[in-house]
């Protein structure tokens, strides 16, 4: 269920999204982002990935930055939607640990429903985030 919170006159309200709420709006979106440790300094990726059984799961380059920063890291992702025009949108944030996946039979799923690769080159590397912390806000 939605809390009502009114920000201001301006702003219209504000509504905090339950778990499942921002669970089911991440599913929504293929494009959310990803926010490391790199080099001892926050990074943050642009990534595509889908929701798997409530996880977070991206497809990246076994050798990449990415792949190598994030195996076993806590990390945190967000994932939006807005309509600027309207005033209205989303925004979902995630922290959780973040995992190699290493089954051969979860790989073998993985690989057939997505996510799918949007750049060239070798993307059999696929990661993982176990929600932890849930966040959600709904404007509008």
């Amino acid at each position: 269920m939605l809390a009502h919170m009114k920000t201001d006159d301006h702003s219209g309200v504000m509504d905090h999204l339950t778990r499942d709420d921002c669970l089911r709006l991440l599913a929504s979106v293929p494009v959310g982002r990803i926010v490391y440790t790199r080099r001892a300094m926050p990074a943050v990726e642009l990534v595509n990935f889908i929701t798997d059984h409530g996880d977070i799961v991206i497809r990246t380059d076994p050798s990449g930055k990415l792949a190598a920063a994030t195996c076993g890291a806590v990390v945190a992702f967000e994932a939006d939607a807005l309509d600027l025009d309207q005033r209205r949108g989303w925004s979902v944030t995630i922290v959780g640990y973040s995992r190699e996946v290493t089954d051969p039979e979860d790989l073998a799923r993985l690989r057939e429903i997505g996510p799918r690769p949007w750049v060239v080159g070798e993307h059999e590397h696929f990661i993982r985030i176990t929600p932890g912390i849930v966040n959600g806000r709904r404007l509008g």
